[in-house]
């Protein structure tokens, strides 16, 4: 079935409680009224057809209740997996967390101790380091590698000789946030064969799995590497792909017989359950309509990518990491020789766009922002203006 969403109709999401819009000017500096916000991963796309019929079916029925139909959503997640990713997860293997943050929080406590060290490879999503920080575990960054691509690489010959043996836990992100990064079949094996010789837990949060470009494939952890199951716990959600990340349902799969069980001890213990947005969100997400829209989704992403990726490179100086997934450019500003202050100053001030800061993302990211092209492409074509126009003397 071939869809036709609007993805270029501009919303205007100011005084709405989006924090993307909201938060900028307290965030950034940047007042929503002719800033652009390019920071926090969240699309500024009306949400599917498919979403708002279930949302106005929940509506008409008026009643907010308890309910049931959770093994009917896991299924749906499986179905999903399945059809879109090629891996078979059993249903009872899964678990419903408040979404993916409140998922990485309950592994830290389940699988590990105060003080345990924690490995990421960094630059990674900021809140990897927040989440481990505020657990009273310690973080261990493996900083990635770029090789004559450009590309991100992992380095675990050098992570390997600062084990300490008080690590427990790797948390991975694949694709890879911020750059993009799609992760090969032989790399995540490596990984794999790393955790189980250190007798590690692996973490993969593969919230991006949907959005991957032409060209890329992302295979999940499972598939890529059976090896790693007794050991593995996978983290996805509908959230980041259909944006929905409002309504706090994150699913987490576990294979093991061991970890499973003491997962289900944890969300037993703080008596977790699913809300019922949620619910209704993920069941609706996961369908044939829903894949028609992320189809349509992405082919709009990939023709973002390509506009704004070319704007950069019209910028001397300026340096953007090849994108195979996400809709997130990872941008270097080394080359311009500038200091990142004087670089932030004509993102924020002279261009009026809230980018994410590089350095929030640990060791590697420091000449580096993070820009959103989720956006109309009127509007990505104008913060792409403006970006040249604030480098201008250097072209």
């Amino acid at each position: 079935m071939t869809i036709h969403p609007d993805f270029d109709r501009l919303i205007d999401r100011r005084g709405t409680n989006c924090a993307k819009w909201d938060a900028m000017q307290k965030a950034y500096g940047v007042d929503p009224v002719d800033g652009i916000p390019m920071w926090v991963a969240d699309m500024d796309f009306s949400a599917a057809d498919v979403l708002q019929e279930a949302v106005q079916q929940l509506l008409e029925k008026a009643n907010y209740g308890y309910f049931t139909g959770e093994a009917e959503m896991k299924t749906a997640v499986a179905w999903w997996m399945e059809t879109r990713h090629g891996w078979s997860p059993d249903p009872r293997h899964m678990f419903s967390t408040a979404g993916l943050g409140n998922a990485i929080a309950l592994c830290l406590q389940t699988y590990s101790d105060p003080g345990d060290e924690i490995i990421i490879f960094t630059p990674v999503y900021h809140e990897f380091t927040n989440k481990i920080v505020n657990a009273g575990r310690t973080v261990k960054e493996s900083p990635l590698l770029r090789d004559a691509d450009g590309m991100y690489r992992m380095d675990l010959e050098t992570l390997e000789t600062a084990m300490t043996g008080r690590e427990k836990i790797v948390l991975f992100c694949s694709p890879h946030n911020p750059a993009g990064r799609v992760w090969s079949v032989e790399e995540q094996q490596a990984l794999a064969a790393f955790c189980i010789k250190h007798d590690l837990i692996l973490v993969s949060d593969e919230i991006h799995h949907d959005l991957v470009f032409p060209g890329a494939t992302h295979v999940p952890m499972p598939i890529a590497a059976p090896e790693i199951i007794e050991r593995l716990i996978m983290l996805t959600s509908s959230s980041k792909t259909f944006n929905t990340a409002g309504s706090r349902l994150g699913t987490v799969t576990i294979p093991g017989v061991d970890l499973r069980a003491r997962f289900a001890d944890a969300l037993k213990a703080l008596n977790l359950s699913p809300n019922l947005l949620g619910y209704v969100l993920t069941r609706a997400a996961y369908t044939q309509r829903g894949a028609d829209w992320v189809d349509a989704l992405v082919g709009y992403l990939d023709r973002n990518r390509v506009t704004f990726l070319e704007a950069i490179r019209q910028i001397p100086g300026l340096r953007a990491m090849p994108m195979q997934a996400t809709y997130l450019a990872w941008v270097d500003f080394t080359d311009t020789g500038m200091d990142m202050s004087e670089v932030l100053r004509r993102v924020k001030s002279d261009a009026r766009i809230a980018p994410s800061v590089g350095a929030e993302f640990g060791s590697g990211g420091e000449s580096f922002l993070r820009f959103n092209i989720a956006t109309p492409r009127a509007r990505l074509a104008e913060a792409a203006a403006r970006l040249q126009d604030a480098f201008s003397e250097l072209q």
